[in-house]
C-alpha cells in the first residue's frame, strides 16, 4: 500500500509519496523522522513534527543565537547544504516503525534517522539502523534499557528514566528533611518497555531509600477502563503516586480518579501523558499541584534569552509553548546538525564518529543540562533533570534548588 510521508525542507511543508525523493538530491542532507501521525499518539506526532520544523528553520537559517547549528546558513560543514526531513509514521507499532525505517533508509537514502517517542518503538527502529550503519538519535524515548544493548549507532541527548526517578527520589528525600511524612508510594505503570523499565527503577530505588511500595499496578496501554486499577490505588492510601503513561491513559486515570473519589496526596509523573497539553486541556483542574519530571525548563528562559526565541517560533507553529518532550525533540536535531557539521559527510560511519565526540554546553542549547556529551553506550550521563510543578495554568520548576523559581505546594489536594 502506498504510504505519503510529510517532507521538511527549509521549514516548508509538502506532501511526497513513498521514494519519490532520494537522499542524494544536490545541496540536501536528508533525515528520517519516525513517530505517530495517526492512532491514539497522533497528537504527540503533530507537535513532534512542529517541534522538528522549528529546529529545521534554525539549522537552515542563520540566527544570531548562542545554540549549536544556529549561525551561518544550512549545515557549513557540507558547504551549506540544507536538510530536508522525511517524517514517516509508525502508528505507534513496533513493527510499523521497523519497516518505516528500513524504508527510510533504502529508499529515502536518509543520513540519519531521529525519534520514537515510544520506548517499543525506538527499540526496533534503533536496531534497523544499527544493521544499517545509520545513526539513530533517540529523541524522547527514556526506557533506560535502549543504550544497553551495545549498539553503537544510538545516540540519547536527554536523560533516561533511571535518571528521572533517582531526580524524583531526590526530590522526595528533600521533602522528607523538611519534615514533610513520605513514607510509602504507589507504583501505576503501563505494560511496554516505557513503564515496565520506569517501575522497575522505582521500585529499586524505593528499596534503597526506604520507601514502602503500598502499590504496585501494571495496566494494558490504551485500556478502555481503569477502575478497578485506581480503586487499587486509592485503597493503597500510599503517601505519593508515581504514574507512568501515555497521554490517553493519563487522561482516562484521571478522570477514573475523579469519578472513585481518589484524591492523592501527591503526584510526581514519569512526564510523557502528563506533560501534555491534550492532559490539561481535558482535566487539569484535577491536576492542580501534579509533579513531573523534566528535561525543559522555561523558567530559565529568564537566563538564557535563546529559550524565550525558540519558545516563540514553535508557539506560532503550535499554539502553546514547548514542553518536556517537544523541547527534546528540537534539541536533539540541533545536536545531530552540529555532528553533521564537524562530520563534513553524511557517511554513517563518519557521522556516527563525530556524534560520539560531541561536547556541546549545556548554555548552547535550550535544555537545563550540564552538557550533551555521550558515554559508551550512546546515552548523555550530563542531561540533568529538573521537576515541575502545575500550578495554575502552568508549570513552574521547584527542583533541584539552584533552578528553582518557587517552593513545591506539599501535598497537592492542601
Amino acid at each position: 500500500m502506498l504510504r505519503r510521508r510529510e517532507v521538511l525542507a527549509g521549514g516548508a511543508l509538502a506532501l511526497a509519496g513513498l521514494g519519490s525523493r532520494r537522499a542524494d538530491a544536490a545541496g540536501e542532507v536528508v533525515v528520517g523522522v519516525l513517530y505517530a501521525l495517526s492512532g491514539p499518539s497522533a497528537q504527540n506526532g503533530l507537535d513532534a513534527r512542529r517541534a522538528f520544523e522549528t529546529a529545521l528553520e534554525v539549522i537552515n537559517g542563520n540566527y544570531d543565537l548562542d545554540l549549536s547549528a544556529a549561525k551561518g546558513d544550512g549545515l557549513e560543514g557540507l558547504g551549506g547544504a540544507k536538510m530536508r526531513l522525511v517524517v514517516a509514521d509508525h502508528q505507534g507499532d513496533p513493527q510499523k516503525g521497523r519497516a518505516e525505517a528500513e524504508r527510510l533508509i533504502t529508499q529515502d537514502k536518509v543520513a540519519a534517522i531521529v525519534g520514537c517517542y515510544q520506548s517499543s518503538v525506538s527499540a526496533t527502529v534503533s536496531a534497523v539502523c544499527e544493521r544499517y550503519g545509520v545513526p539513530f538519535v533517540c529523541a524522547d524515548s527514556s526506557s533506560p534499557s535502549l543504550t544497553r544493548r551495545g549498539l553503537k549507532y544510538i545516540f540519547r541527548p536527554a536523560a533516561n528514566d533511571e535518571m528521572f526517578s533517582e531526580a524524583m527520589f531526590d526530590f522526595m528525600d528533600a521533602q522528607r528533611k523538611q519534615g514533610k511524612t513520605i513514607g510509602s508510594i504507589a507504583l501505576f505503570y503501563e505494560d511496554t518497555i516505557y513503564g515496565i523499565d520506569s517501575s522497575n527503577t522505582q521500585r529499586k530505588l524505593a528499596g534503597e531509600r526506604g520507601y514502602k511500595i503500598t502499590a504496585d499496578v501494571k495496566y494494558k496501554t490504551n485500556s478502555p477502563s481503569l477502575t478497578a486499577e485506581v480503586q487499587a490505588l486509592k485503597n493503597a492510601d500510599a503517601d505519593v503516586l508515581l504514574p507512568t503513561c501515555y497521554t490517553n491513559d493519563a487522561i482516562l486515570l484521571t478522570k477514573t480518579m475523579g469519578e472513585l473519589g481518589y484524591k492523592p496526596k501527591a503526584m510526581i509523573a514519569q512526564a510523557a501523558g502528563f506533560s501534555e497539553k491534550a492532559t490539561f486541556d481535558a482535566v487539569g483542574a484535577q491536576l492542580q499541584g501534579l509533579i513531573s519530571r523534566a528535561s525543559f525548563s522555561l523558567d530559565l528562559a529568564a537566563k538564557r534569552p535563546s529559550i524565550g526565541v525558540i519558545n516563540e517560533m514553535f508557539r506560532k507553529r503550535a499554539d502553546r509553548d514547548l514542553n518536556d518532550n517537544t523541547s527534546r525533540q528540537f534539541t536533539a536535531l540541533l545536536v545531530l546538525a552540529d555532528a553533521l557539521n564537524r562530520a563534513g559527510s553524511t557517511d554513517g560511519s563518519r557521522l556516527r564518529a563525530a556524534l560520539a565526540a560531541t561536547d556541546i554546553p549545556g548554555t548552547r542549547t535550550i535544555m537545563p543540562w550540564k552538557k550533551v556529551i555521550f558515554d559508551a553506550g550512546g546515552q548523555n550521563p550530563d542531561a540533568t533533570p529538573v521537576l515541575i510543578q502545575y500550578l495554575g495554568t502552568k508549570f513552574v520548576t521547584v527542583f533541584p534548588e539552584d533552578v528553582a523559581v518557587a517552593p513545591a505546594k506539599w501535598p497537592m489536594n492542601a
